[in-house]
C-alpha cells in the first residue's frame, strides 16, 4: 500500500472518531431534551444552562478517558467500562454543580435519574454500531493498519496467527525481524517474509509506512528491546511489547502497581467472577434451602453419621481447605477403603489411577442418588461464599493428585491450577465427567479452563451442568 493511500485511510479514521466525539456530546444533550419533553417538564433557562454544561463536561470527560482511542482487537465490555467511567465523571461534576449553587430543586429528579442511567447504555449502542460497520469495512480489506513483528520465535508466530484470526481488527502483518532465523521455511505457513535482522527495524521504519511494531522477544533480550524503544519511538509507528506470559504458563496475569513498581499478579482476583460467585451462590442457597433440609433428613434416615462430609482439597496458591459435600458413604468409609484396597488388587489399581471406584460398596442408597444427580456437591456453595471456591473452575483435587499428575508431567499445570480457585463445576463435569479414562485428559481440561475462562464460558458450563444433573451421565 502506498504511503499516500495509507495516510488517507488513517486520516479518514481520525475524522470518524472526531465526528463521533462531537456526535456523542450532541447525543447526550438530545437525551436531556427528549426526557424533558417526554415527561412534560416545563423548559426553563436552568435547562439551557444544563445543556451547555452537559456538552462541555461530556466533551472534556470523554476526551480525558480516551473514549476515542483505537479499539482494534479490544473486547466490547472494555469499551463499555470506559464509557461508564467517563459518564460517571460527568454525573459527578453535575452533582457538584447542583450542590454548589443550590439549584437541584430547579430540575426534575426523574429526568436526571433517567438521563444518568440510560446515557452510557445508549452511547455504547451507538459505538457498537460504529465498530460493527468498521469491522465489516476492515474484513473487506479496507481501513487496514500495517504492522511488523520483531521476533520470529514461538511468541511472534503465535502473535501473527492470533491477528490472522481476527480480521475485523484490520491489522496486517508485513513481515518479521529476527536475528536467529536463517531460513524462511519456518514462516512459510504464514506467508510472511523475513524482513531482516532486529537491527534493521529502524531503517525499515524510516523507508516504509508502518503503524505498529510488536516486540515479541523473550524477556532476557532486554538490551534489544531497549534499543528498539530508544531508537524507533519517533519514527511514526506505535511500539507495543508482547509480554511472554506463556513462559510462566498463564494468560490471566494482572498488571498491578506497588508504589512506583509495576508487578504482574499471577493470582488476580477477577472482580466480575467473585461478584458472580456471591450472587449466584446466595440465590442457590436461598431458593434451595427446602431441598437442603429434605436431603439432610434423607441422609440421616438412610444411615448413621453426619450430614456433611469434609475433605481436604487444594485451592488457589496451593493451600488446602475443607471442601463440603453431603455425605454419600457410610460413616467408617476410610477404614473400609483400607481393607478393600488391601484385599482387592483390581480396586487398588483403579483407585490409584482415578482416586475413586466405579462400583464403590461404601456408597449408601441415598448417596447413589446424590452422586448421580451431583446434588452431593450443593454444600460447596458455602465454600464459594467463604471465598475458597468458585462456581465454575478447575476440579477440586487432593494434594497427592497435584504432586503426581500436575507437577509430575513436566509442564506448568500445577502453577496454572493454583492460580485460581477450584470450581463446583467445570469443563471436566460437562464434557466427560467420570467417563475419562486417562487422568491426563482431566489435567488438560483444567489447563484449558484456566487459560480460557470468561463470563460467557462460565454461563455455558453452568447450563450444561444442569443438563448433566438430569441425565446423570458419567457420575458415580
Amino acid at each position: 500500500m502506498s504511503p499516500i493511500l495509507s495516510w488517507n485511510l488513517r486520516e479518514r479514521s481520525s475524522v470518524i472518531y472526531r465526528f463521533l466525539h462531537i456526535f456523542d456530546c450532541v447525543l447526550v444533550c438530545f437525551f436531556l431534551w427528549f426526557y424533558v419533553w417526554i415527561y412534560n417538564v416545563p423548559w426553563s433557562p436552568y435547562y439551557t444552562h444544563l445543556e451547555i454544561l452537559l456538552f462541555l463536561s461530556s466533551f472534556f470527560s470523554f476526551h480525558y478517558f480516551q473514549l476515542y482511542r483505537s479499539w482494534r482487537g479490544w473486547k466490547y465490555y472494555r469499551e463499555f467500562m470506559v464509557i461508564l467511567q467517563a459518564w460517571g465523571a460527568v454525573i459527578g461534576f453535575l452533582l457538584f454543580y447542583f450542590f454548589m449553587f443550590k439549584i437541584s430543586i430547579a430540575y426534575s429528579r426523574t429526568v436526571f435519574i433517567l438521563l444518568s442511567l440510560s446515557t452510557p447504555i445508549l452511547i455504547f449502542l451507538s459505538h457498537f454500531l460504529v465498530r460493527k460497520l468498521l469491522r465489516f469495512y476492515r474484513t473487506q480489506g479496507k481501513n487496514i493498519r500495517h504492522a511488523v513483528i520483531v521476533g520470529a520465535g514461538d511468541l511472534g508466530i503465535r502473535m501473527a496467527k492470533d491477528l490472522e484470526n481476527i480480521p475485523w481488527a484490520g491489522i496486517e502483518i508485513i513481515g518479521f525481524f529476527d536475528d536467529k532465523l536463517e531460513k524462511q521455511e519456518v514462516l512459510a505457513p504464514l506467508k510472511k517474509p523475513l524482513l531482516g535482522k532486529i537491527g534493521d527495524v529502524e531503517t525499515f521504519l524510516v523507508e516504509h509506512d508502518v503503524d505498529y511494531v510488536y516486540i515479541a522477544l523473550p524477556m532476557r533480550a532486554e538490551k534489544k528491546i531497549f534499543d528498539i524503544l530508544q531508537n524507533c519511538r519517533d519514527l511514526g509507528a506505535q511500539i507495543l511489547l508482547v509480554p511472554d506470559l506463556y513462559i510462566f504458563g498463564l494468560h490471566h496475569a494482572e498488571i498491578q502497581s506497588l508504589g512506583e513498581m509495576i508487578v504482574l499478579n499471577f493470582n488476580p482476583e477477577r472482580q466480575w467472577k467473585r461478584t458472580f460467585d456471591v450472587i449466584f451462590s446466595s440465590l442457590v442457597l436461598i431458593i434451595g434451602s427446602p431441598l437442603f433440609l429434605l436431603l439432610a433428613v434423607a441422609i440421616k434416615l438412610d444411615s448413621r453419621g453426619p450430614v456433611f462430609y469434609r475433605h481436604r482439597r487444594i485451592m488457589a496458591t496451593g493451600r488446602s481447605f475443607a471442601c463440603l459435600k453431603f455425605r454419600t458413604m457410610v460413616s467408617d468409609a476410610e477404614q473400609q477403603l483400607e481393607r478393600l484396597l488391601a484385599d482387592d488388587p483390581v480396586a487398588k489399581a483403579e483407585w490409584e489411577q482415578h482416586y475413586k471406584l466405579k462400583h464403590d460398596p461404601r456408597i449408601t442408597r441415598i448417596g447413589k442418588f446424590l452422586r448421580r444427580t451431583s446434588l452431593d456437591e450443593l454444600p460447596q456453595f458455602f465454600n464459594v461464599l467463604k471465598g475458597e471456591m468458585s462456581v465454575v473452575g478447575a476440579r477440586p483435587i487432593v494434594g497427592k493428585e497435584l504432586q503426581a499428575y500436575y507437577k509430575g508431567n513436566g509442564e506448568q499445570s500445577a502453577g496454572r491450577y493454583c492460580s485460581m480457585k477450584p470450581g463446583i463445576t467445570g469443563p471436566w463435569q460437562v464434557m466427560k465427567r467420570s467417563d475419562i479414562e486417562n487422568y491426563q485428559e482431566r489435567v488438560e481440561l483444567d489447563d484449558w479452563y484456566v487459560l480460557n475462562y470468561s463470563l460467557r464460558t462460565d454461563l455455558v458450563i453452568i447450563a450444561k451442568t444442569i443438563k448433566c444433573m438430569f441425565s446423570g451421565k458419567g457420575a458415580y
